[in-house]
This record gives C-alpha cells, sequence and structure tokens, in this order.
C-alpha cells in the first residue's frame, strides 16, 4: 500500500511539474508550485525529486519514452515504410495534444541551455531519416528523390506543427496532420505505392489519402 501511494505521489508531481512548465516555463517554474499542483508537502516533492532539474529531466523521459513508443508500435504493424512513419506522426501528435506531459517534455528538450536529455525534435528527424532509407529500399520513394531530402521537408512540416500547436493546439488535430500527409504523400511517392497510402491515421478506420 506504501508503495502504491509512492507511485501515485511520484506521478502526480511529474505531472504537476509538466504543468507548471507549460504553463509559467521552466525558469519561472517554483517547485512549490509543483508540489501545490500535485497537492503534496515540499517534504513529498524532495523525497522523490531532489531538485526542479531533476524531475524537469524525468518529464522529458517520459516525453522521449512517448516518441520511442509510437516508432516501434509503428514498425510492429506490417505496414510499409511511408505508411508506418504516417502512423507514427499520428500517434505522437495525439500523445502530444492529450498528454501535458509528453508536451512539456518536447518543450524542454528543444531548449538547449535547459535540456538534459536528448533533442527530441532531432531524434525524430533521425527516425523520420530511417523510415524514409526503408521506404527507398522497399521502391516506394518517387525516382528523383533521396530519402534524406524528404526527411528535411518532413521533419520541418511535422515539428513545424508542434511547435505552432504552442499557440493553437487544434494544429495537433489529426485534421491538420492528415492535410499536410494529403500534401508531401504524391510529391515522394511513386504513383503506384501512392494509391495505396493513407494520409490519416492508417491504426484507425480512415479513408484512403484523397487525390
Amino acid at each position: 500500500m506504501k508503495q502504491q501511494r509512492a507511485v501515485r505521489t511520484r506521478d502526480a508531481l511529474i505531472r504537476a511539474a509538466a504543468e507548471t512548465f507549460e504553463r509559467r516555463g521552466y525558469v519561472q517554474a517554483k517547485l512549490a508550485d509543483i508540489s501545490a499542483g500535485a497537492g503534496v508537502s515540499a517534504g513529498a516533492l524532495h523525497f522523490h525529486f531532489p531538485n526542479k532539474a531533476a524531475v524537469a529531466s524525468t518529464v522529458e523521459a517520459f516525453a522521449g519514452a512517448a516518441l520511442r513508443r509510437a516508432v516501434q508500435d509503428a514498425q510492429a504493424s506490417g505496414m510499409n515504410a511511408l505508411q508506418r512513419l504516417t502512423a507514427a506522426s499520428h500517434a505522437i501528435a495525439r500523445e502530444l495534444q492529450d498528454d501535458v506531459v509528453v508536451r512539456a517534455g518536447f518543450h524542454l528538450s528543444c531548449r538547449p541551455q535547459h535540456r538534459t536529455g536528448p533533442d527530441l525534435r532531432e531524434e525524430w528527424h533521425t527516425r523520420v531519416r530511417r523510415l524514409l532509407a526503408e521506404a527507398e529500399e522497399e521502391g516506394l520513394l518517387a525516382e528523383h528523390l533521396r530519402a534524406d531530402d524528404i526527411a528535411v521537408a518532413v521533419t520541418a512540416a511535422t515539428t513545424g506543427i508542434e511547435a505552432l500547436a504552442g499557440a493553437d493546439p487544434q494544429w495537433l488535430s489529426p485534421t491538420s496532420l492528415t492535410r499536410v500527409w494529403d500534401f508531401l504523400l504524391p510529391c515522394m511517392a511513386r504513383p503506384e505505392a501512392l494509391a495505396s497510402l493513407r494520409a490519416a491515421n492508417s491504426s484507425t478506420a480512415g479513408v484512403p489519402r484523397t487525390a
């Protein structure tokens, strides 16, 4: 029972920290705000986290795990590489839209002065490149394009949506991301591959990419 209570307290502190970082930014966030947001004492916070940097590092790690889980789930789907890429992007967008810890972790990781782990936008770029390299090997890409060049455009478009969502969460909606893929897929895929690709979230009952 005591262990379960400790886990619940730690989870509440992580969420309260994420909410505080999102609302006030890392520099202005106070440990007192985090403990109050979690409904626990300052002593309880220090039992789990020695300082603000430690709790921020945990928030970043949570976001990184969400990114890797989205890519791994897509990898296990049995879809071709381009469809895995669209599926992973939709999964990450959904996590960012629904979970304040993931959002705050991404924002923290993109600020070198506060970052304690990898830059998650750069990690996403690396994973985009790998998936596009697989797509190139599978013969899915248009003949005149190289995987590395496409990766630049895909990364810019998808991380741009994540950045814009800071002011307007609707940028992370499935509709917004589907529109991005509706534009990108015809530019990057062979015509014979394009017919079977979905710009919408392929893990749900969607409709094929519009012509």
